[in-house]
């Protein structure tokens, strides 16, 4: 069916909105952060999540300290932590018998040193709460976008709701994550880099509350595991071979109990706890990214325009920074009313390298170190020679600590604030 004005069509209803400029698809961190550093600039945006609430399992929990510095340069770092939390500020490897520390984020240059591990509800929830406080920002909980809306030019000028309305926008930013309906809509050139492994994700309640005390992986042959500690329980992440997912549930519960058992046999009595398989849910890992991350009157950010793998946990951070790239080039340009579309790259020349720099650390990871891991059979006699040197000296583990918490790139905002006397 052909497009004419901004996708009218047959007897489909236009939703004319004049006041609104930017539309945001996906309520999830890259979202909100766009529509509150948007609205913040005196943007009128609107953010659409298709769920009625946040309560549901992202998967991911972590906020790095790039992230928490992002925050507290809003002034709303105290106020985001008073979240209940834990921290992550040391990561080890458990691997032949040993403990082998591996990252270090302590003493890194932010206000925040530590990975704040908080359900990820919880995260939009509060920036939603803190964007409302903007006359600008529209959240719209359960409006569910299918697709884009084109004009007579083919330029993107709003976005198609499953419920048959269309809206109308200036600009439309995706950020609705790795399945993005709009990028697919909008015909936006994908690369896929590819992943060797699927991940189970299931948690366990310690049997010891004060039990832990930080996050570890646990290696063996064909088998790894990595438990992120939530104070009274480990999230846990069970990683095995791309489209492994059925064999492994077809060898039973017990059996997948057996294999966690011979990993972490501290945890045997906790792992009685996993009765079924709906206890257990599949990530379907994906390592992707757009080349080409907009069109006129659209701009894709966070998962919408690069999978990243789970490794490292970066992906909430990347996408949060992607928005304060976002704002930090159009939330003027867009107040004043003028025309962003040759704005656009822009935002993705600044988060290129930064995007493509870690997602080679993580395919390098994946294909050099987990796959090879998941194909061994023969027993792990030893930590690898790498392991065993940043383990040796404790320097060298502010490395992987650095990367792992700030990332590339770092991104400050500068996008101007309209409304000084909106405080915490």
């Amino acid at each position: 069916m052909g497009w004419d004005v901004c996708g009218t069509r047959g007897n489909v209803t236009l939703m004319q909105d004049e006041n609104r400029d930017v539309i945001v698809v996906g309520g999830g961190p890259a979202g909100m952060m766009a529509g509150l550093l948007l609205a913040r600039a005196g943007v009128r945006v609107t953010v659409l999540e298709k769920h009625s609430d946040f309560l549901r399992d992202f998967r991911g929990d972590t906020v790095h300290p790039s992230t928490l510095a992002l925050f507290a340069q809003l002034g709303l770092l105290d106020a985001l932590l008073e979240i209940e939390h834990s921290r992550i500020e040391q990561v080890s490897l458990h691997v032949a018998g040993r403990v082998m520390r591996i990252a270090d984020l302590r003493g890194l240059p932010v206000p925040a040193s530590f990975i704040a591990m908080m359900p990820q509800w919880d995260l939009p929830n509060f920036m939603a709460a803190k964007a409302a406080r903007y006359p600008g920002f529209d959240l719209r909980m359960a409006n569910e976008a299918v697709g884009v809306t084109l004009d007579g030019a083919g330029r993107v000028c709003g976005v198609r709701l499953a419920d048959g309305n269309d809206l109308r926008a200036r600009l439309v930013i995706a950020a609705d994550g790795r399945r993005s309906v709009l990028r697919d809509d909008a015909q936006l050139p994908i690369e896929v880099l590819g992943a060797p492994m699927d991940v189970f994700w299931f948690r366990l309640n310690k049997p010891d509350p004060a039990m832990g005390g930080e996050s570890f992986g646990a290696l063996a042959a064909g088998k790894f595991l990595v438990l992120i500690d939530r104070q009274s329980y480990f999230q846990c992440a069970y990683v095995f071979r791309k489209g492994g997912a059925e064999t492994v549930r077809a060898a039973g519960m017990a059996a997948f109990r057996a294999g966690l058992t011979g990993l972490v046999p501290q945890l045997a009595g906790s792992l009685a706890q996993l009765t079924d398989w709906d206890q257990v849910k599949l990530l379907d890992v994906a390592l992707d990214r757009l080349t080409r991350w907009h069109r006129p009157g659209l701009l894709a950010i966070g998962d919408a325009a690069h999978a990243m793998s789970p490794i490292g946990g970066v992906g909430i951070n990347i996408a949060v920074q992607d928005a304060v790239a976002t704002a930090n080039v159009l939330a003027a340009p867009l107040a004043r009313g003028e025309n962003v579309d040759p704005l656009l790259a822009e935002v993705q020349h600044r988060r290129w390298r930064a995007v493509t720099r870690m997602q080679a650390i993580q395919k390098f990871a994946q294909d050099r170190v987990i796959q090879p891991m998941l194909a061994r059979r023969s027993p792990i006699r030893k930590p690898p020679l790498l392991v065993r040197i940043i383990n040796a000296v404790p320097v060298l583990r502010k490395i992987p600590g650095r990367v792992i918490g700030l990332g590339f790139d770092r991104q400050v905002i500068e996008s101007p604030n309209a409304y000084p006397e909106i405080r915490d």
